[in-house]
């Protein structure tokens, strides 16, 4: 797969918080978040409940704008672009409950996501297949439901259609969640390789131990103070 970028620094936050709407001015769920994400490197973000790890990567993502401080992706602040071509360009996002469309097959399901990025694939059936077959899929599964596929499974498809525009940054919510260990391993192995071989920056939302044992580099969000390194 063709890499966009050498290995450099994507995405870097400074001074980040946030704080709900009717929430208390000094109420925050996120306080002074200073940190940035490289290329080629996988990340893990953990936390207690209420710490804000979906709230911090709705921010990373662009989905909430509404915080203090600056989120810059390749030194262009999230504040001054256009964030749809961020979304449908740059960042793939993996869900814990797959957030695939029942009433498509899997390989649909991939080629949606190609026709929602307005990806140029001259053969878009094609390339989803290639890329089921990067996640340890094989055309078998193509036309098969998605109900008719295990939760590991359904888990690779999910990894293959966040794949289906080649983003830079893979956001993953806690997407080894309903997992057995056995699974949770092969899902990181997945990661793994499109960091380390295929130069992009994974960063994992997670309760897991074992995921965070397998990550570059992991940060733990506690209420209301800043994120603190444990690498």
């Amino acid at each position: 797969m063709e890499q966009k970028k050498e290995n450099k620094e994507t995405l870097n936050l400074t001074n980040v918080s946030y704080r709900y709407k009717d929430a208390d001015k000094d109420d925050y769920v996120l306080r002074n978040i200073n940190y940035s994400f490289e290329l080629g490197k996988i990340y893990a973000i953990k936390g207690k409940s209420g710490s804000g790890k979906t709230t911090l990567l709705s921010l990373i993502s662009g989905l909430e704008t509404k915080y203090e401080g600056s989120i810059l992706y390749d030194d262009k602040n999230l504040k001054k672009i256009d964030l749809d071509t961020y979304r449908n360009t740059y960042t793939g996002i993996v869900f814990q409950s797959y957030n695939l469309l029942p009433h498509l097959t899997a390989v649909e399901n991939i080629i949606l996501s190609m026709d929602i990025s307005k990806v140029k694939v001259d053969n878009k059936r094609s390339r989803a297949i290639e890329l089921m077959k990067s996640v340890g899929l094989d055309e078998s599964f193509a036309n098969r439901r998605v109900l008719k596929l295990s939760g590991g499974e359904q888990q690779r498809i999910a990894i293959a259609r966040s794949l289906s525009y080649n983003p830079n940054i893979i956001l993953a919510d806690e997407p080894t969640g309903n997992l057995d260990k056995d699974t949770e391993d092969e899902i990181l192995k997945i990661f793994k390789t499109l960091a380390h071989k295929e130069n992009k920056c994974v960063i994992i939302v997670t309760h897991s131990k074992n995921v965070c044992d397998n990550v570059d580099i992991v940060y733990e969000l506690k209420r209301k103070n800043k994120v603190r390194d444990n690498d």
